[in-house]
């Protein structure tokens, strides 16, 4: 149900911008005055220039770093730290089973770029970004607890 709002949002968004452009446009052909288009004119150009030149970019950069800012983050227990800036993440999650209504512990196994050093049995957590490698899509954002030593 949620998508499905959020689809129809989405779509709405988008064609809302179209329609201003098709309802400017018609203001402007039953109007034939010179005066009457050389006032609409303007009156979109100061709107399209303070939109394009100040919150153009901020809007553009605002829209990337909405779609950076809902990554998907887990929280995982590092089980090896062989590789160089490499470790492998093990993220637990409860799962309820379909016929027997308990919850089952579902294991995945994710391998993470480190800068930050984390070792073998670190509560971690990471986030998706950019392929780095052949399996690595995530990394490290911090070191949630240190392993007991």
């Amino acid at each position: 149900m949620f998508r499905r709002k959020k689809k129809d949002d989405e779509p709405t968004d988008t064609p809302a911008a179209p329609e201003q452009t098709e309802s400017a446009e018609s203001e402007a052909p039953p109007e034939p005055a010179a005066e009457s288009s050389g006032a609409s004119e303007p009156a979109v150009t100061e709107a399209a220039t303070p939109t394009a030149g100040a919150a153009g970019a901020p809007e553009s950069k605002a829209t990337s770093s909405k779609r950076r800012g809902n990554r998907v983050q887990k929280v995982g227990t590092v089980s090896s730290d062989k590789m160089q800036k490499t470790v492998v993440v093990r993220v637990d999650r409860l799962v309820r089973h379909p016929k027997y209504r308990r919850y089952v512990r579902r294991t995945s196994k994710f391998m993470a770029h480190d800068e930050l050093g984390a070792t073998t049995g670190d509560r971690v957590r990471i986030v998706e970004t950019r392929p780095l490698s052949a399996k690595k899509r995530w990394r490290v954002v911090e070191i949630v607890q240190k392993a007991a030593k």
